[in-house]
This record gives C-alpha cells, sequence and structure tokens, in this order.
C-alpha cells in the first residue's frame, strides 16, 4: 500500500461499519483529508488490514504518511500523528 500524501490518511473500511462512519465525520469536520478504501471491494487492501492487524480484517485501520498504521484510532490520535 502507498503511504498517503502529508497531512492526510488513508482510511480502510467496510460500508456497514460504524466506527468508519463516526471517524469519517469528525475528520470531515475537522478538514482532515483522507481517502477511503472499502476492504470488501479490494482485496489487497484486507490482505493489508490484516497484515496489520494480527490476521483479522478490524476496521478502521488508519494509514498515516509515515507508514505507520492504527486500528480504530481516536481523533486526537489521527490530528497528533498527522502532525
Amino acid at each position: 500500500m502507498q503511504n498517503p500524501a502529508p497531512g492526510t490518511v488513508t482510511m480502510y473500511s467496510t460500508t456497514w461499519c460504524g466506527y468508519c462512519r463516526r471517524l469519517k465525520s469528525q475528520m470531515d469536520r475537522e478538514g482532515i483529508g483522507y481517502t477511503e478504501v472499502n476492504i470488501e471491494d479490494v482485496p489487497d487492501a484486507a490482505d493489508f488490514v490484516m497484515k496489520v492487524n494480527g490476521g483479522n480484517q478490524t476496521v478502521p485501520t488508519v494509514l498515516f504518511p509515515d507508514g505507520s498504521a492504527a486500528t480504530n484510532p481516536s481523533l486526537a490520535e489521527v490530528k497528533a500523528r498527522i502532525g
């Protein structure tokens, strides 16, 4: 997976994930740019999510510009990690 641009994140999600919807609305409100990838539609994305979550397809999984990832991060954590 390609790292997101500085100041943005890539969020791996599903259409039915309530935590994903909440984080998206919070990032929208804060003006944080993100690319959303539905792991049910993109097989490589599901593989990435499983790799960083010990084999589980846990969403939201957020990829940061430095290449690190977090599972179900808070808005405060996202803001802190994108600078």
